[in-house]
C-alpha cells in the first residue's frame, strides 16, 4: 500500500513538472538580456570630393559586371589567371578554411539551446578483509539549462556575426587576390613593352655608333664623337638587364599568387603582348553604395555585432542559472538482476544557481566585454573612413595619368619625329653629332615614359576596382545575409 502511495506522489510530482514546463520555456524565450545590436550609419559623403573626370561616370554599377571587373579589359590570358588564383591561392584557401572554422562553432553555440543527453555504464567492487561485492549500473543522464536570461542566444548571435564575418574576410581576401593579380599582370605587360623599346633603341643607337666608328676610321670625325656615341649606347644596354630582372620578378610573384612554383607561368608569358586597355568609361557609385559593398567595412559591421552580443553573455552571469537534471537507469549487486523490476533507479530536478560574490569578476568581465564592443566601434569608423580615402585616392590617380597620358603621346610624337629629322640632316651635314645624340636620348625617354604610363593607367584601374569592392560575386553574400546567424 505504502509503495501504491509513494508512486501516486511520484505522478503528481511529474504532472506538475510538466505543466511548469510550459512556463518556464515561455520565460526563457522572452527576457534576454544585453544591448540590442543596430546597425550604425557610416555617414558617407553625398558625392566624391575628387573630380572624375571625362572617362569616369557617375552611375549605378552592375554588381554582377563588377564581381569580374577584369573582363573588361577583354585579355584572356589575363581571365585565365584569374580563374587559376581563385582555385589555388593560399591565402583564399586558409580564408575558406576559417569560414568551416566559423560555421561549425557557430553550430556549437547554437547545441546549447538544446538538451543533453548521456550514456553511463559502470562496475564496481569493493568491500574489506572478510568480504566483497559488487555493483553494476547503467542508465541515461540528460540535463538542460534554460536559457532565462538570453545568455546562450547571445552566444549563438555573436557566433552567427562571427561566421559573417568570417565569410567578409574571404571576400576581401578575393578583392585583394584578384587586384594583386592583376597589377602583376599589368607589370609583366608593361615591362615586356619597356624592354621592346630600350632594345629597338638600342638598335638604332648601335647603327649610329658603326657610323661613327666608319667617321673615325675614315678620319672625318674626332674619337670625341665615338666615345659619347659609345656611352649613349651602353648606358641604353646597361637598363636591359634591369628591366629583365624586374620582368622575372613579376612572373615569379604571378606564378605564387596562383599557388603554383616560381616559374610556372613563365612559357605561357613568353610571348609579349600589349598592356591591358582600359575602357572608354567607367561607372562609379555613390560612396553610401560603395560602402556597403566593400568587404572589408562589411567584415568590421559584422565584427561589432559580435562584440555587441557578447557583452550580453557576460551580463547573463548576474542572473540565476536554472539547469533540468534528470536520470534513469538500472542498478543492481549482480549482473544478472539488472533486468529485474528492482534494479530500476530515477531521478529528476531542477538545479538553481544564484551568483552572491565573486570580488567583482563578473563586473569587470561585463566592463571587459563594453570595452571590447568600443573597440570594435572605433575600427568600423576607421575601416569607413580608410575605404573613403582610398576611392577619393584612386579616383584622383586614375583622372590624373588620363590627362597625363595626353601629354606623354604626345611627347613620344615630337622626340620620334625629331629623331628622325636628327638623322637625316646629321647624315647631310646640317647638324653636328651631338644633336643626333641627345635626340636618340629624348626618344628613348619619352617612348620609356609612355609604356611606364600604359602600366600606370591601367595599374591605377585595377586599384580603382579594388578601392571600389569589385572582385567577389555580390550574391553570395546572401549566405551571410545581415542578422540571421
Amino acid at each position: 500500500m505504502k509503495k501504491i502511495l509513494m508512486g501516486r506522489k511520484e505522478k503528481h510530482r511529474t504532472r506538475a513538472c510538466l505543466l511548469l514546463l510550459p512556463a518556464i520555456l515561455l520565460l526563457a524565450g522572452c527576457m534576454t538580456v544585453g544591448p540590442d545590436y543596430i546597425v550604425p550609419e557610416p555617414g558617407a559623403p553625398p558625392a566624391w570630393n575628387a573630380g572624375l573626370g571625362d572617362r569616369l561616370i557617375t552611375g549605378k554599377t552592375d554588381p554582377e559586371e563588377l564581381a569580374r571587373w577584369w573582363e573588361t579589359f577583354e585579355d584572356p590570358v589575363l581571365a585565365s589567371l584569374m580563374d587559376r588564383a581563385v582555385k589555388g591561392n593560399p591565402d583564399l584557401k586558409e580564408a575558406s578554411a576559417r569560414v568551416r572554422e566559423a560555421r561549425a562553432r557557430r553550430a556549437a553555440a547554437g547545441a546549447g539551446m538544446f538538451p543533453a543527453l548521456d550514456s553511463t555504464a559502470s562496475f564496481q567492487r569493493s568491500g574489506d578483509s572478510e568480504s566483497a561485492r559488487n555493483l553494476y549500473s547503467t542508465g541515461f543522464d540528460a540535463r538542460w539549462e534554460i536559457d532565462l536570461f538570453g545568455g546562450v542566444r547571445r552566444s549563438v548571435e555573436a557566433a552567427g556575426a562571427d561566421l559573417q564575418a568570417a565569410g567578409e574576410a574571404m571576400n576581401d581576401t578575393l578583392v585583394s587576390l584578384t587586384a594583386e593579380v592583376a597589377l602583376n599582370y599589368v607589370e609583366v605587360r608593361a615591362f615586356q613593352a619597356r624592354l621592346e623599346t630600350a632594345e629597338a633603341n638600342l638598335a638604332l643607337q648601335e647603327e649610329t655608333y658603326r657610323l661613327q666608328q666608319a667617321l673615325v676610321q675614315a678620319g672625318l670625325s674626332d674619337g670625341l664623337a665615338l666615345q659619347r656615341a659609345r656611352s649613349n649606347l651602353e648606358s641604353t644596354r646597361a637598363l636591359v638587364p634591369s628591366l629583365r630582372a624586374s620582368l622575372e620578378g613579376a612572373k615569379n610573384r604571378l606564378a605564387v599568387l596562383l599557388g603554383e612554383r616560381p616559374g610556372a607561368v613563365h612559357e605561357e608569358l613568353a610571348r609579349s603582348r600589349p598592356v591591358p586597355m582600359v575602357p572608354p568609361e567607367v561607372s562609379v557609385d555613390a560612396p553610401a553604395d560603395i560602402l556597403r559593398r566593400r568587404p572589408d567595412v562589411r567584415r568590421a559591421e559584422r565584427e561589432l555585432a559580435a562584440q555587441s552580443a557578447r557583452v550580453g553573455v557576460a551580463m547573463a552571469d548576474l542572473y540565476p542559472r536554472i539547469t533540468l537534471n534528470g536520470s534513469i537507469g538500472l542498478s543492481a549487486l549482480s549482473s544478472g538482476d539488472l533486468l529485474t523490476a528492482g534494479s530500476r533507479t530515477f531521478g529528476y530536478g531542477p538545479r538553481i544557481t544564484l551568483p552572491i560574490f565573486s570580488a567583482g569578476s563578473i563586473r569587470a568581465g561585463i566592463d571587459a566585454r563594453s570595452a571590447l564592443q568600443e573597440q570594435a566601434l572605433i575600427r568600423y569608423e576607421a575601416a569607413v573612413l580608410i575605404a573613403l580615402e582610398e576611392v577619393e585616392n584612386a579616383l584622383t590617380a586614375y583622372a590624373q595619368e588620363q590627362v597625363r597620358r595626353v601629354s606623354l603621346q604626345e611627347s613620344a610624337q615630337a622626340a620620334q619625329e625629331a629623331a628622325e629629322l636628327a638623322e637625316y640632316q646629321y647624315r647631310s651635314g646640317m647638324v653636328d653629332f651631338t644633336v643626333l645624340l641627345d635626340t636618340q636620348r629624348s626618344l628613348l625617354s619619352a617612348q620609356d615614359e609612355l609604356a611606364r604610363n600604359s602600366g600606370a593607367l591601367a595599374s591605377n584601374l585595377v586599384r580603382l576596382y579594388k578601392a571600389l569592392g569589385g572582385g567577389w560575386p555580390a550574391h553570395e553574400a546572401e549566405e551571410y545575409e545581415r542578422g540571421k546567424p
